[in-house]
């Protein structure tokens, strides 16, 4: 006989089944982009696995790819090294936030040198990598590098061949302080590099190139270089300093930044701190403003997870941590994700 106790029963059981279903599919999201934070993401996953239960899939595609997936809706997330402008943010519906820090390095292939042994300033690795400069004995190199014997060594250049955030936080450095490098090659997620380069998929492509050419040269992520021991040029800062790339160098670089502005993407380049590597950025996450609930809430707890329990494995992979403050605000700024 079916009565009303029964009936609330039925009720009650439905509902957790919703609930339970809501929680099944908020188990499984996927994302993709950069490859800059594949590293971090993939680590984050497997670890809010672990806690949770709950799976997330990301793909290093390109932070052009991750856009391109997102605005396409065949994702719950993506990554992106090159922030979207407000503009592009209200046409998609998107909301954006920083999840790590970290530096684009300068790396060589240059036998009997060491990290830091060479030393750059901006308008010289301008001109190098808009071809200009091709041998490593260039006079302007050797002005750099007084008493050092610098090698009659051709230079290869080494990019990113997909469309990348990289190669965008990069190329904009060099044409800040090249305007004929602006002119040549250009500022974006792809550019126009010069004959004598040579590209690869991904950091680790551009990483593989430099290991394997010698006299290369390359531009990746420092997580990727500190993974494959790479050897670095030293830059020289806006104080005027040369700096190896390091952790504590992007963290200086970041000190102070201003978060709040809209899509939380201050221009951390080429900052005036000391100690500031002159190539930091931040990474992002890009989510839907309005979406399935289940999935929604699923990028939500992950990067939630990810942010309070993920900072001591972001360090140990080479990337810097947001300081807590910007944490706060990337958490307050998440609230959109509905």
């Amino acid at each position: 006989m079916f009565t009303f106790k029964n009936l609330a029963k039925a009720s009650l059981a439905a509902a957790m089944g919703l609930a339970f279903s809501i929680n099944a599919l908020a188990a499984d999201i996927t994302g993709a982009g950069a490859t800059f934070p594949y590293a971090v993401y993939t680590k984050w996953a497997e670890a809010y696995q672990a806690a949770t239960g709950n799976k997330v899939n990301y793909q290093g595609i390109g932070s052009s790819g991750g856009v391109k997936q997102i605005k396409a809706k065949t994702v719950d997330f993506a990554g992106s090294d090159a922030p979207l402008s407000e503009d592009d943010l209200d046409a998609a519906k998107l909301v954006q936030v920083p999840t790590v820090m970290g530096g684009v390095t300068i790396v060589m292939n240059l036998p009997g040198f060491d990290s830091g042994m060479i030393k750059l300033d901006g308008p010289t690795t301008a001109d190098i990598f808009r071809g200009a400069i091709t041998k490593w004995n260039a006079p302007e190199i050797a002005r750099l590098n007084p008493g050092v014997k610098l090698p009659d060594l051709a230079i290869t250049v080494a990019h990113r061949s997909d469309g990348s955030g990289t190669t965008f936080v990069f190329s904009n450095y060099l044409a800040k302080q090249s305007l004929a490098f602006k002119r040549d090659v250009g500022a974006g997620n792809t550019v126009n590099w010069p004959a004598n380069a040579v590209g690869g998929k991904g950091n680790p492509g551009v990483a593989a190139n430099v290991q394997k050419i010698k006299g290369a040269i390359g531009y990746v992520d420092i997580a990727d270089a500190m993974k494959n021991k790479m050897t670095f040029v030293a830059l020289k800062n806006k104080a005027g300093n040369f700096i190896v790339p390091s952790q504590d160098a992007v963290a200086d670089a970041a000190a102070g930044a201003n978060f709040k502005v809209r899509g939380m993407a201050p221009d951390l380049l080429d900052q005036a701190h000391k100690n500031a590597w002159p190539i930091t950025s931040a990474t992002y996450m890009l989510a839907y403003e309005k979406g399935d609930p289940a999935k929604q809430k699923g990028v939500v707890d992950f990067f939630a997870w990810s942010l309070k329990n993920g900072q001591k494995m972001a360090e140990d992979l080479g990337f810097v941590p947001l300081p807590p403050a910007v944490v706060k605000m990337v958490e307050a700024e998440m609230k959109n994700i509905k």
